[in-house]
């Protein structure tokens, strides 16, 4: 089903604010409460909302250090990439991971306590993964913005 106008103002109060009471969240898209509670349902149900999250401070769980790791893999079959994407989904530091097109098969966004700590989570972690050639790691100085909230 299509979203209109309504169903993408729900969606955008929840992604800024998850916690919101269906109260809350009617009265801010001028909806009955009863509507809104359907609403929300459907977009639930058809998966347009994922999950509900609390997202955590990187900094205050001692995670300061950010790096985007690019892999090239020794092979294409699909064999190695599902061994890849099973070994890589295990490893707890690596927040996201993505196949790509380009130089790079993959490109990893990892957390890290310090630098110090990314070289252990390198040699222990990422450089046994399966296939892995080569690595190329860019390390992030400054986040200057991040959010999750998609365009809607």
């Amino acid at each position: 089903m299509a979203l209109d106008q309504l169903d993408r103002s729900i969606l955008r109060v929840l992604q800024r604010s998850g916690r919101v009471s269906n109260a809350e969240l009617a009265e801010k898209v001028g909806l009955s409460q009863s509507a809104c509670h359907r609403r929300v349902q459907r977009l639930e149900a058809e998966g347009y909302i994922r999950d509900y999250v609390a997202l955590l401070n990187a900094r205050k769980m001692q995670f300061a250090t950010t790096v985007f790791v690019e892999i090239g893999l020794s092979g294409q079959a699909d064999e190695l990439l599902e061994a890849f994407e099973t070994a890589v989904s295990r490893v707890p530091e690596v927040l996201e991971c993505h196949l790509m097109a380009g130089t790079a098969d993959y490109l990893l966004k990892v957390v890290a306590e310090s630098s110090e700590d990314f070289a252990r989570i390198h040699r222990q972690s990422l450089a046994r993964l399966p296939g892995v050639q080569r690595m190329q790691s860019s390390f992030a100085l400054r986040t200057v913005f991040k959010t999750t909230a998609l365009p809607v």
